[in-house]
């Protein structure tokens, strides 16, 4: 049976790249690919998938709220051996059960690419969804912004300031998310009075605001982009030990 695959990262972890990457993969292979995407992802045109790193590929299917995936006429979907999926977190719990069945209909892998969270460190519905149901999760795995830990959620910043109380959806505005780990979070949230109003992180301030050496202290100096190495004592490449950070497997259609 084909498999759902739900392959999740922080942001900035270069999950589109990942995605074009596999695209690229199974057309060199003579094989074609049905991609598809939020139509409420507008950030760098209405049908196109783009990486920061620039790749970019014409999306072949929309998800609106009233999408229903499993009507794609058979002309638009005959012979295809894999559907790709990006921005999966702003989809309804009731597409990915559609991405789900097309397993069984369609007989073709899924691979969804999304965050897990949102800058509340809060599942996306979507994502929780996917957590749920996905025969197959993986991590596509980056660093922190602010040091060299694996960054596992995502920090919005307005105006310069971590912010977790705005929209959590909030295409276009003027923010900047960054890739965090948990301490680094934690830290900015507190020194902007923004730490999410359920989360019970933090035991003691004294913990965080520790003086000259804490995470705090280095986030405050990494704000001055030619400070930021310094600050971190971070070397020209990143590294995560042995771990993957950049998946394009291509999966089998029975695997």
């Amino acid at each position: 049976m084909a498999k759902l695959y739900f392959r999740h990262g922080a942001v900035s972890s270069a999950k589109t790249l990942n995605l074009l990457a596999v695209a690229h993969n199974y057309r060199n292979q003579g094989k074609q690919v049905l991609l598809m995407k939020p139509s409420m992802d507008t950030r760098f045109g209405r049908d196109t998938v783009r990486s920061r790193a620039g790749l970019q590929q014409e999306a072949d299917v929309l998800i609106a709220e009233d999408t229903d995936l499993l009507a794609i006429p058979f002309a638009e979907r005959d012979g295809i051996s894999c559907v790709l999926v990006d921005e999966a977190q702003f989809l309804s719990p009731k597409h990915i059960d559609q991405l789900r069945t097309m397993t069984l209909q369609w007989k073709v892998p899924v691979i969804a690419y999304g965050l897990r969270t949102d800058s509340r460190a809060n599942l996306f519905a979507g994502s929780r969804r996917l957590m749920e149901v996905a025969d197959t999760i993986e991590e596509v795995k980056t660093t922190c912004h602010f040091c060299n830990k694996k960054a596992v959620l995502n920090l919005k910043h307005v105006n310069g300031v971590a912010d977790t109380r705005g929209p959590v959806v909030q295409l276009g505005a003027e923010e900047t998310y960054f890739p965090a780990c948990f301490g680094c979070y934690r830290s900015a949230c507190l020194a902007a009075g923004q730490l999410p109003a359920d989360a019970c992180w933090v035991e003691s301030e004294a913990e965080v605001f520790a003086g000259e050496g804490s995470v705090e202290a280095k986030m405050h100096a990494a704000t001055t982009p030619s400070s930021k190495a310094k600050a971190f004592g971070m070397a020209e490449e990143k590294s995560l030990g042995n771990e993957n950070v950049f998946n394009v497997n291509v999966p089998s259609v029975s695997p």
